[in-house]
């Protein structure tokens, strides 16, 4: 993509976000770390609780800048509170899918630390968005489509699970046994 492209794109999937859940997102960028591994147009919106939902969603933005078309993702978490290491959290997942191996739709992510404080959840699991639908999956830009996809916070068990009976395995299991997804001191399913 072209620098004008590259810029019109982070618009426009800012713009996604924010249509989407009615609201204006505050920008994160990341200032510590490994920045340059990231797109220098890359950052994570923030969007607090709303009539829409209950919760704090961070989203980002430009993940998938430099990759191919075919790959391209972007990335949000659910939140019960406002915290950066949520954002953080995705800022390394973007850096894992643009400089070690593409993530996708029924990807794991092992995130090496809990999620949030107390929580057991240290894997990620990549899924599509089922709480939001297609209104908030499918971004259109300049021809081509990037999925907007749900990182769902899980322990290694579940994780393991998935490895041995596949994502669809999974997803039912959350399914099943009702998945509080919000709860950062959650306990495993398995």
């Amino acid at each position: 993509m072209k620098f004008s492209t590259l810029k019109n794109y982070t618009s426009a999937c800012q713009a996604h976000y924010e249509r989407y859940f009615a609201a204006y997102g505050r920008k994160i960028v990341w200032r510590e770390g490994p920045i340059e591994k990231l797109h220098p147009y890359f950052y994570v919106l923030e969007f607090g609780p709303s009539a829409r939902q209950n919760c704090w969603t961070y989203c980002t933005v430009g993940m998938s800048l430099d990759n191919p078309e075919e790959s391209a993702i972007e990335l949000f978490l659910l939140s019960p509170y406002q915290t950066n290491s949520v954002a953080e959290l995705l800022i390394l997942c973007a850096s894992f899918h643009r400089n070690s191996a593409t993530l996708d739709l029924d990807h794991t992510v092992n995130i090496g630390q809990p999620w949030l404080p107390g929580s057991i959840c240290d894997h990620a699991f990549i899924s599509l968005p089922y709480l939001h639908g297609e209104n908030l999956e499918l971004l259109n830009f300049s021809g081509h489509t990037t999925h907007c996809y749900w990182l769902i916070p899980i322990t290694k068990a579940e994780r393991e699970y998935k490895i041995s009976h596949g994502g669809e395995a999974l997803e039912q299991l959350f399914e099943d046994k009702a998945l509080d997804y919000l709860n950062p001191v959650r306990r495993s399913l398995l």
